[in-house]
């Protein structure tokens, strides 16, 4: 890595604890050279630590498709997001369909043990299905896809595929479900459903103070500056078939700061050993400050680039619908100076990564015809000024007096959104109505607080107050792309309320609904390849949206003045920078040591 304490600093970083709390009669001095301490993975303290609990805000419950976390509470398998691969944590080897195709089977490691003393089975995993059934929502995003969770035996576990015209609906959700979704103890959920008579409001607000593990680490305590788990020593993953260790680190503590300036503030002091926040001119921390902080790769983009924030257009606006206009201010703005300003560097340019619907791992990029030359033509880069107005030309856009475009002889007016405070987007959609400014097109930016812009892109789907938004895509999971272009362009979420699921700009087109229906159901890779090609030149083409930037799914930076060995770019390892707790990120914690070990 970059740079390292002397030695003396780290003796000192060794010797002075984070300070003196109390949870109760406990105390809660911890010692810096057992502790990895963590920013930006939680945000207030928590306020339980089941995962059934509808507002935990515990950091240790987060069931999520690009690597759930899996310090207390452990998924059949860990999902890579550096190779798109599914590895055993519970499991015992990898899961298989059945004869049928209508399921898949794993089975329980011998192994795999609760903190009680009690073996992890079968019927553990079916009773977590059921038990979402008594839970607000947790089984209903995946009711489409799992028709059930089903123990065959002690050791083996089906998950039955809900099925249309006798195949599964989805099978990559399938898949992702057996590495996104807990199992927790039958014993423990029957003493829930007993004290809660299995009503979902009681269990939606169960704390869960007596919860049962599996994982490496168990709950310690939480005050208003942090959340500790401590390591159970007796933890079963010390087996051969496992880690055949323990974690390096006694606690992890996910450290509660206000912002992100907050969360640089501490890494920089070495406060913290890991970050997820957005650090605007990281590399200036190295390269120019000379401090002891890295991040997974040396050279820009420094991070592993999955997400794709986009920018979407209204089309329950009428000029929005207005296909060349759309295209217009897609290829007029500069996402070079989105990359400098807004990412400040951290983001592959879409020169490097030429756009589609496809995030820049070789995975994904090795899904559709990068080389078709329909593709190619329609991949633009950006700050083409003189095509943006030659087709606005061509498309009878005029200019009135003042030079500004006119639709149905009124002069264009637009306005372009995104949250305030969100000083990323804010500074790409200015960049955006300057854009705008350059093709004669008026765009106005606003930033509206959080709540009222939900109001308006989420919650009311007719609304016609934006006529240009920014919102997210999905990052990596083992269902992308295939998610992200069901997010962009899928008309299932047109006119529906509270939607937070996709398509926000209400777009719709016949034949992109029969590719998203067909991709799950391709078992021919060629065949699947022909598929996204098609649907990445319809999206290209229409532009209903268009990314922005490329960006990490979870920012990964490290201060190394104690702890060292983090996962980095071309160190032979394959773990993920995932804040090593997500997925299988989770290995970095077998294989971090002190500085100077």
């Amino acid at each position: 890595m970059k740079t390292k304490w002397i030695a003396l600093l780290l003796t000192l970083c060794l010797v002075l604890p984070i300070g003196l709390a109390s949870a109760g009669d406990m105390v809660t001095e911890l010692p810096r050279n057992e502790t990895l301490y963590f920013g930006g993975l939680a945000w207030s303290p928590a306020a339980g630590w089941s995962p059934l609990m509808g507002n935990a805000s515990n950091w240790a419950n987060d069931q999520n498709g690009g690597g759930s976390r899996t310090m207390m509470f452990e998924t059949p398998y860990m999902y890579n997001a550096m190779d798109g691969q599914l590895y055993p944590l519970l499991a015992d080897g990898d899961f298989a369909w059945n004869e049928e195709r209508t399921g898949i089977v794993y089975k329980i490691k011998p192994a795999a043990m609760w903190a009680d003393g009690t073996k992890v089975t079968a019927h553990d995993a079916a009773a977590t299905w059921q038990a979402g059934f008594s839970t607000p929502q947790a089984n209903a995003n995946w009711t489409p896809f799992v028709a059930d969770v089903v123990a065959l035996d002690e050791e083996t576990v089906e998950v039955q595929a809900t099925l249309v015209d006798g195949q599964p609906a989805n099978s990559l959700m399938v898949t992702q479900f057996i590495s996104q979704q807990y199992i927790l103890q039958k014993a423990w959920l029957e003493a829930l459903m007993e004290r809660t008579g299995g009503d979902p409001a009681a269990v939606n607000i169960d704390p869960g103070d007596d919860i049962m593990w599996s994982g490496p680490y168990t709950k310690y305590f939480t005050d208003d500056t942090r959340i500790v788990l401590v390591r159970d020593d007796n933890y079963w993953g010390q087996d051969d078939s496992m880690w055949g260790q323990l974690p390096v680190p006694k606690y992890l503590v996910a450290m509660i700061y206000a912002d992100n300036a907050g969360i640089k503030n501490a890494l920089v002091a070495g406060e913290i050993d890991v970050s997820q926040a957005f650090i605007d001119n990281i590399h200036l921390l190295w390269e120019a400050e000379g401090l002891p902080i890295s991040t997974f790769m040396d050279e820009p983009p420094y991070g592993l680039c999955v997400n794709m924030p986009t920018i979407f257009f209204n089309q329950n606006v009428e000029i929005m619908r207005e296909r060349a206009l759309r295209q217009a201010i897609a290829w007029a703005v500069d996402y070079d100076a989105i990359n400098q300003n807004a990412m400040t560097g951290q983001s592959p340019t879409f020169e490097q990564v030429p756009r589609s619907l496809m995030n820049p791992t070789p995975g994904e990029q090795a899904l559709y015809h990068r080389d078709d030359p329909e593709i190619v033509a329609l991949q633009w880069v950006g700050n083409d000024i003189d095509a943006a107005n030659a087709l606005l030309d061509e498309a009878g856009f005029e200019r009135d007096a003042d030079g500004w475009r006119t639709f149905n002889g009124e002069k264009i007016s637009l306005t372009a959104h995104c949250p305030f405070g969100w000083s990323d987007w804010e500074a790409t959609i200015e960049i955006v109505a300057a854009a705008g400014a350059k093709i004669g097109i008026e765009i106005t930016s606003q930033f509206p607080q959080e709540s009222a812009f939900y109001d308006q892109v989420v919650i009311n789907p007719d609304s016609v107050e934006f006529d240009i938004f920014m919102m997210w895509t999905n990052s990596t999971a083992p269902s992308e792309p295939w998610g992200r272009i069901r997010n962009l362009l899928s008309s299932e979420w047109v006119g529906m309320p509270n939607n937070w699921s996709g398509n926000w700009g209400q777009y719709t087109n016949e034949r992109a609904d029969e590719i998203i229906k067909a991709i799950p159901l391709e078992t021919d890779p060629a065949a699947l390849m022909d598929l996204y090609t098609e649907i990445v030149k319809i999206y290209l083409t229409e532009v209903p949206s268009f990314s922005a930037m490329y960006r990490p799914d979870k920012f990964h930076a490290v201060n190394e003045s104690v702890w060292t060995g983090f996962t980095e770019d071309g160190d032979g390892r394959n773990v993920p920078p995932f804040n090593c707790v997500s997925g299988y990120a989770i290995a970095d914690l077998y294989n971090i040591r002190l500085v100077g070990e």
